[in-house]
C-alpha cells in the first residue's frame, strides 16, 4: 500500500471498478499458477526492520520525515507514526551465508540511519514497544503527515464509527477509549518474508501457524505499554484491537478481527487464501488501475495484481501471505509479523534463522497437519505465547510440553536440519542458533525487561524509570551483544532527566481520593490506616473540588457525631493544581508561594496524580 496512491472507496462507481480489478487479479493469480508461472526457485528471504526514533530523554521524537530527508536512501520508508521509520532488505537466495549477509546489511543501513537522525538531535531503538511512550505520543497530531494514512485512519474509524476500545490484562491492565488507529504506531516488527513454492504452498502456510507460538515464545520482548506490565508479548493484543473495525455489541460478534491469528486451518491453494480474506474484509481504499490483469497475461505479461495486493495490505494475518514481482518473475511467500524488533540486530536475525529452519526442517510426520491436529489448539498456543513467553506450556502433539523443552529438544535440532538442506553455512547456522540456546537457558527479552523495570521502580516513579529502561537498551545495541548477555539493571542506574525533571517524573499515581458526601469519621480512620496527610475530594467525573489535609481533620478525631458529617462541610474548596509536564522546579515554587505542601497534577480537567514535600 505504500507504494500507492489511495484514496478512500465510497463513490458507486469507483467501488465497481475496484472490485471487477479485485476479481480480476484473483482469476490472474489462479492463471499463473495453472501455467506455472510462479517461481519455484531459487527460494528468497527477506526482512523488514521497523524503529523508534527518541530524542535526548528518550522520549519519542516526531521528526520521521526529516530524518528520512536526511537519510535519502530508497530502502527507507515512513510508518503512520512520526517516531517510527521503517528499512527494506534485499531480498537473498536462501544458501551459503545469507544471514550473515542480511546482517551486515541490517547493520549498515541503521548506521546510515543513525548518521542522518544524529543531525537531528534523535538516536535510533529497536524494541517492539518503546518503553517510554505515553498516551500523548498516539495522538491524531502525531500521526506521519502523509495522505495515506490519514485516508486509512477515515475508513477505519468510519467503518467502525465509535471510538477503539483497549483493554488489555495482564499483571497490570489498561482499559481506555481512543479515537484513531494511531495506537497501532506503538508496534515495531522485524518482519521476515520466506518465499514458498506454489504447488505446496496451503501445507507449508498451516505448518507457519502451528509452529507459530513456540517461536513467539523465545522472542517476545514487549511487556511493557504505558508503563504497565502486560503481556509478554503486548502487541499482540494491542495491534488487534487498534484497528478492530468491528464494533461493540452485547450480540455475539462472530466476524473475524483485520488482525487475527485465523478461525481455521486453509485449504486448497493460495488463492483460496485470498478469496478468504476477500470475502471476510470488505476494502475501504482504492487507487488507479491502467492495466487488466487477465489480459496481461495473454498478452505474456506478468501482473502485479495491484487490487490483491492493496487489499492485502489492509488485513493483518499474523501469519500474512504475499504476492510480489521480482525481475519480472511472479512468487508466493509468507511474511510472518508476529516477530518484535529488537532488542538487537543480532537477536532479531536469529529469529530469522530458528524460523526458517523450522519452517525448512519439518519433518514428515506433520505433512497434512491440518488432519490430525485441532487448530484451536494451534491457535490457543500462540495466544498463551504471546501472554505468558518462555513460561507457556504447549499442547504439542497430544500432549504438554514446556516451551524450553519443545525448543532445545525437537525444534531447534529440526532447525539445523532445515538449514543444511537449504545449504546455508554451518557457520551461520551454528552462531544464530546458539543465541537461541542462549536465550533458552538463560535470559530472553521479555524477561530482561520485566525484571530491570521492577528494579528500577524501587528508586523511580513510573515515567522516570520507563525513560530509564529506553536509555539502557540504547546503550546495550550499541554493541550488538545478544540479550541473553545483558545483565538485568540494578535500581541505582542515572536517569537521563536528572537536572530536567518534569511534574511527572515525580508525581505519586496511586492515590486514595473521597468524595464530598464521604463520612469524616471513615475519611480520619482511611487517612490513619494509609499514613495519608493530605487527600484529594473527586466529583464522579473524576474532576477535583477539593482537598483536605490532616491538619483540617484532626481536630475531629474525637468528636462524637464525626460519622455524620460530610466531607464536603469542612474541605477546601480553593484548590491549588499543577500540570503534568511543569518543571519540579516551578512546582516548588508555587507550593513555597501559597505555602502549601501538596499539589493534585490535573490533565484535561481530571486528576491524574499528586505530589508532597516529601516527593520534592
Amino acid at each position: 500500500m505504500g507504494e500507492l496512491n489511495v484514496t478512500k472507496l465510497s463513490k458507486k462507481k469507483d467501488r465497481a471498478n475496484y472490485v471487477h480489478h479485485l476479481l480480476n487479479d484473483i482469476k490472474a493469480l489462479e492463471l499463473m499458477i495453472d501455467k506455472n508461472m510462479i517461481e519455484e526457485s531459487p527460494i528468497r528471504i527477506g526482512a523488514e526492520q521497523e524503529f523508534c526514533l527518541v530524542d535526548d530523554c528518550f522520549l519519542p521524537n516526531n521528526n520521521a520525515l526529516k530524518v528520512l530527508e536526511n537519510i535519502d536512501d530508497d530502502h527507507f520508508t515512513t510508518e503512520i507514526g512520526n517516531y517510527n521509520l521503517e528499512l527494506n532488505l534485499d531480498p537473498l537466495k536462501l544458501t551459503d551465508d545469507c544471514f550473515s549477509q542480511l546482517h551486515k546489511q541490517l547493520n549498515n543501513l541503521l548506521k546510515k540511519a543513525k548518521i542522518a537522525a544524529n543531525k537531528e538531535n534523535t538516536k535510533i531503538v529497536l524494541t517492539g514497544i518503546l518503553p517510554s511512550l505515553i498516551l500523548d505520543s498516539v495522538s491524531l497530531d502525531k500521526m506521519t503527515p502523509i495522505k495515506r494514512y490519514e485516508v486509512l485512519n477515515e475508513a477505519i474509524s468510519g467503518t467502525r464509527k465509535e471510538d477503539f476500545n483497549i483493554h488489555i490484562k495482564g499483571v497490570d491492565e489498561i482499559n481506555f477509549l481512543h479515537d484513531s488507529v494511531m495506537l497501532e504506531g506503538c508496534n515495531t516488527s522485524f518482519q521476515m518474508h520466506l518465499q514458498v513454492a506454489p504447488n505446496n504452498f496451503t501445507d507449508t502456510y498451516n505448518w507457519a501457524q502451528a509452529i507459530s507460538g513456540p517461536i513467539l515464545s523465545i522472542c517476545a520482548n514487549s511487556p511493557i505499554l504505558f508503563g504497565k506490565e502486560l503481556w509478554s508479548e503486548t502487541r499482540i493484543a494491542l495491534f488487534t484491537q487498534s484497528i478492530d473495525t468491528r464494533t461493540n455489541s452485547f450480540v455475539l460478534n462472530e466476524n473475524q478481527s483485520r488482525v487475527s491469528f485465523g478461525n481455521n486451518w486453509h485449504t486448497g491453494s493460495i488463492a483460496d487464501i485470498f478469496k478468504d480474506n476477500i470475502s471476510r474484509f470488505r476494502s475501504f481504499l482504492t487507487t488507479e488501475f491502467t492495466k487488466d490483469s487477465v489480459e496481461m497475461i495473454e498478452k505474456g505479461e506478468v501482473p502485479k495484481l495491484r487490487a490483491l495486493g492493496l487489499h492485502n495490505g489492509t488485513v493483518y494475518p499474523w501469519n500474512r501471505v504475499c504476492y510480489g514481482v521480482s525481475k519480472n518473475k511472479p512468487h508466493l511467500r509468507i511474511e510472518n509479523r508476529y516477530i518484535p524488533s529488537g532488542p538487537t540486530t543480532t537477536d532479531e536475525v536469529a529469529n530469522m534463522v530458528f524460523w526458517v529452519g523450522v519452517m525448512m526442517g519439518k519433518p514428515k510426520k506433520y505433512d497434512n497437519i491440518h488432519k490430525t491436529w485441532d487448530f484451536k489448539d494451534v491457535k490457543s498456543n500462540f495466544f498463551n505465547a504471546a501472554r505468558y513467553g518462555m513460561g507457556t506450556q504447549f499442547y504439542w502433539g497430544g500432549k504438554y510440553i514446556s516451551s524450553h523443552d519443545l525448543i532445545l529438544n525437537e525444534l531447534l535440532p529440526m532447525a539445523y536440519k532445515g538449514l543444511y538442506s537449504m545449504g546455508v553455512s554451518p557457520k551461520d547456522a551454528e552462531y544464530y542458533l546458539k543465541v537461541i540456546r542462549d536465550r533458552v537457558n538463560g535470559l530472553y527479552g521479555s524477561e530482561w525487561l520485566i525484571r530491570s523495570y521492577r528494579n528500577l521502580k524501587k528508586s523511580y516513579k513510573r515515567y522516570e524509570a520507563v525513560q530509564i529502561l529506553t536509555a539502557e537498551i540504547y546503550k546495550k545495541q550499541k554493541n550488538d551483544y545478544p540479550v541473553s548477555t545483558w545483565r538485568i539493571l540494578n535500581k541505582n542506574v542515572k536517569s537521563p532527566a536528572k537536572g530536567n525533571r518534569i511534574v511527572k517524573h515525580i508525581m505519586n499515581t496511586d492515590i486514595f481520593s473521597i468524595d464530598k458526601d464521604d463520612s469524616i469519621g471513615l475519611v480520619l480512620n482511611m487517612m490513619q490506616w494509609k499514613n495519608i496527610h493530605h487527600v484529594p475530594i473527586i466529583n464522579h467525573m473524576k474532576e477535583i473540588v477539593g482537598v483536605l489535609s490532616w491538619n483540617d481533620i484532626k481536630p475531629l478525631l474525637n468528636k462524637k457525631n464525626k460519622h455524620a458529617m460530610s466531607v464536603g462541610s469542612i474541605m477546601n474548596k480553593h484548590v491549588v493544581t499543577v500540570n503534568e509536564n511543569c518543571s519540579v522546579k516551578e512546582a516548588q515554587k508555587l507550593m513555597k508561594s501559597h505555602g502549601i505542601s501538596f499539589l493534585p497534577v490535573i490533565k484535561h480537567n481530571k486528576l491524574i496524580g499528586l505530589i508532597t514535600n516529601n516527593d520534592l
